[in-house]
């Protein structure tokens, strides 16, 4: 246990040091390995397999769809749709900004993805618009974690392949958190603005000419919103895996973003490829040396030392629950989405499974909690991108994260972990999930 804690140490030490996260992981892996006497050429065939499971493959797919939609001009398309609902009320371009994120979250499963597809767009109207420019940029950055709640979610997909639990269940099980969260944000952005004086407003449009511009929105974004469509409908359905699904979106995305929204061509294919290959292999790099860690330390019973330590302070599993939250919230600040998920499976899985609470209930904490640590202080890697974005320092957009944070997402994570209801009842109802 001694060894594992300093492995963490060293790991978070080099992150906070900006090195690399998969240098980081990859020397505490082998520092944790070597220490405890791990034979290597053991861990590392074991690192190699798992990584390369057919399962697994939904990643790489998911993440290349994700990047042809968004060079393809899908987020326009989104942004006019649900601008022609709420875009002509006050604050109504902030709601279009989150209903943006949530829909871009069920095409891409990437947080990341959401901010450079729609904060690039969005920030700058929004400041145009009159709009306080810190606040705009804490909206797509707390509205951009969404895409770890609406499926397809990416760090869903390796937590679910780590842990050895149903993908599927796990996607249903953030679904309602997502539209619940997506609705407070809405909420909270109207009201923070209620009393803005320098926001521009369109006038409203006649119900005839209103329902025409939904029409024709909606028209314009018919094959973006037939893409999550076809993609969850094949899953649930049964028609296809996870990882097949992922490949749907692929061949869907090429043609849709080429030849009917024009907005990518095949230069720009080229280049949009290459990235998708760069990113995967980043990604694939930080799960190959998590994978090794997370043998060493089934090997070593980490986890059993760490769910006895737990219980030590208390046998209460809501007690446990808190503290791990606390953890995660910690892992979900240092690390991305992807290694932190990861990092949830092989490290809490085990301790939730000995205390008999549900795994998928637990997916969907980890799902909200991961997303709470990206946007939340000193690290936030998502709060960080989206000020990159808008080119402004932390001062100017930290404080209205933090009203977003504890007046939004701070309570979906404890509604969530104390109502479990509410991640279990859609995989109970479509997939006749029985825990």
């Amino acid at each position: 246990m001694i060894l594992f804690l300093i492995a963490m140490a060293v790991i978070i030490t080099l992150v906070l040091l900006e090195v690399p996260v998969a240098f980081a992981f990859g020397i505490g892996a082998m520092l944790f390995a070597f220490t405890t006497g791990n034979d290597i050429s053991f861990l590392i065939p074991h690192g190699f397999k798992t990584a390369s499971g057919f399962a697994l493959i939904a990643l790489p797919l998911f993440i290349y769809a994700g990047l042809l939609m968004a060079e393809g001009g899908i987020s326009e398309r989104l942004l006019k749709f649900v601008n022609a609902f709420v875009g002509r009320i006050k604050g109504g371009l902030g709601a279009v900004t989150v209903l943006t994120c949530a829909l871009f979250g069920a095409i891409s499963g990437s947080s990341s993805a959401a901010i450079a597809a729609v904060g690039q767009i969005m920030i700058p109207r929004m400041i145009k618009e009159g709009y306080p420019p810190g606040h705009a940029t804490a909206l797509v950055a707390c509205s951009s974690v969404l895409a770890l709640l609406i499926p397809p979610s990416i760090p869903m997909i390796v937590f679910s392949i780590t842990g050895g639990i149903s993908v599927g269940a796990a996607f249903l099980s953030t679904i309602i958190p997502g539209i619940l969260l997506t609705i407070i944000y809405c909420l909270l952005n109207m009201w923070f603005l209620r009393n803005n004086t320098e926001i521009k407003v369109d006038p409203p449009l006649p119900f005839k000419a209103a329902a025409k511009e939904v029409v024709v929105s909606g028209y314009h974004a018919g094959f973006a919103l037939l893409m999550p469509i076809i993609i969850l409908g094949a899953i649930y359905s049964g028609v296809a895996t996870p990882t097949e699904a992922a490949a749907i979106a692929v061949i869907y995305s090429i043609p849709v973003g080429l030849f009917i929204y024009k907005g990518m061509t095949f230069k720009s294919l080229g280049k949009v490829t290459i990235r998708a290959v760069t990113m995967t292999g980043s990604i694939m790099a930080v799960l190959f040396f998590l994978f090794i860690m997370s043998r060493t330390m089934i090997l070593e019973q980490v986890p059993r030392d760490l769910a006895q330590a737990l219980l030590q302070i208390s046998e209460n599993k809501y007690v446990i629950l808190l503290l791990i939250n606390l953890l995660l919230l910690v892992i979900g600040m240092i690390v991305d989405d992807i290694s932190g998920s990861v990092l949830a499976a092989i490290i809490f899985l085990p301790i939730i499974n000995e205390l008999g609470i549900d795994p998928i209930h637990f997916a969907a904490v980890v799902g909200v909690n991961l997303g709470l640590g990206n946007i939340s202080p000193p690290c936030a890697p998502m709060l960080y991108m989206a000020g990159g974005v808008s080119k402004l320092s932390l001062d100017k957009y930290i404080k209205p994260t933090l009203k977003f944070i504890c007046l939004g997402h701070l309570p979906m994570v404890f509604l969530v972990t104390f109502v479990p209801e509410l991640s279990l009842y859609l995989p109970k109802l479509l997939m006749g999930y029985t825990g």
